[in-house]
């Protein structure tokens, strides 16, 4: 009786980090707003950014709102209501690139991105959670940018680089009110958060969420990714997402990282093996990067045409 080898689960090639690929293009992305700051100053350089991304095989585009509140751009001087439509726009923007590769036959898709609340307070915070305010005002927070996100109508949420359980908790019944698939991705060192919680009770608090259809981890350091994975598939039982950093750190004071080597190709098979479905690159990562993760993604498994 002949063998019958099994099918290859299909994987999504995701795009890198949105500010190197502005970096790359020479925008100054400094400031409390960071790349959402050109929303206001020059969208078209996202735009770029996004296509950029899709030509080389990405198959999601992540929105320039990482670090985008209606808080921070009414500090930054909007109108409440400029900052209302900033923040849609981040959608729409890259909805209308993906829609320019709506017939490659790679079924594009936009997630829009939802950083933790230490990004806005751009301190550093993110990476170490812990922010010393009640539960009442992450979730008043999140909840504004996530109506305002949903309302544009992404394929999916990307809630991304959350450093700790409890903002995490209060992400879950956040989505869980909205109509929209989304990914969740904890950022860890070893094997915790980058609070410092173990990682499998960390991810044990996304397991009955109904809206996350994939969890993972992102903006680490790619030799804690395959761990992160085995932790979050274990804890769930959902097929999981990884976009470490291209390494180095990150320099608080000049507000930029200090990137070490590329992603280890050979690294990201075993994270498939694992149970990644969704793979890409997070800070320091450019579109060239991802030409090269498509290639290797091609290689070991049927490219996946859709994020259903």
């Amino acid at each position: 009786m002949a063998r019958v080898e099994p099918t290859p689960t299909p994987v999504v090639v995701l795009d890198g980090g949105l500010s190197t690929a502005l970096e790359q293009q020479g925008a100054d992305i400094r400031g409390d707003l960071w790349t959402a700051r050109l929303l206001v100053d020059a969208p078209e350089r996202i735009a770029a950014a996004h296509r950029a991304y899709f030509a080389a095989g990405a198959q999601v585009a992540t929105t320039a709102s990482y670090q985008a509140s209606v808080e921070g751009f009414v500090a930054a001087g909007c109108t409440e209501a400029e900052a209302r439509r900033l923040i849609t726009r981040s959608v729409t923007l890259a909805q209308e690139v993906r829609d320019e590769f709506a017939n490659t036959g790679s079924s594009p898709r936009v997630a829009a991105s939802v950083g933790p609340y230490g990004a806005f307070l751009a301190d550093g915070s993110e990476y170490r959670g812990n922010y010393g305010v009640p539960r009442t005002r992450l979730r008043d927070f999140h909840r504004r940018r996530l109506d305002l996100l949903a309302s544009a109508q992404p394929d999916l949420i990307a809630v991304e680089t959350i450093p700790d359980v409890v903002e995490a908790e209060v992400l879950v019944e956040l989505l869980d009110e909205l109509d929209v698939p989304a990914w969740f991705s904890y950022s860890v060192r070893g094997s915790t958060t980058s609070a410092g919680q173990p990682l499998d009770a960390a991810y044990a608090a996304l397991a009955g969420s109904r809206a996350i259809v994939f969890v993972g981890v992102n903006c680490s350091a790619q030799h804690d990714v395959l761990g992160a994975i085995q932790a979050a598939v274990a804890a769930t039982g959902r097929p999981a997402v990884a976009y470490p950093n291209r390494g180095g750190s990150w320099d608080n004071r000049a507000q930029r990282w200090v990137y070490g080597d590329p992603i280890d190709l050979d690294l990201v098979e075993t994270w498939i093996a694992a149970g990644a479905q969704c793979v890409g690159g997070c800070c320091g990562t450019g579109p060239a990067d991802i030409a090269a993760l498509a290639t290797r993604v091609a290689q070991l498994a049927p490219p996946a045409r859709a994020i259903e």
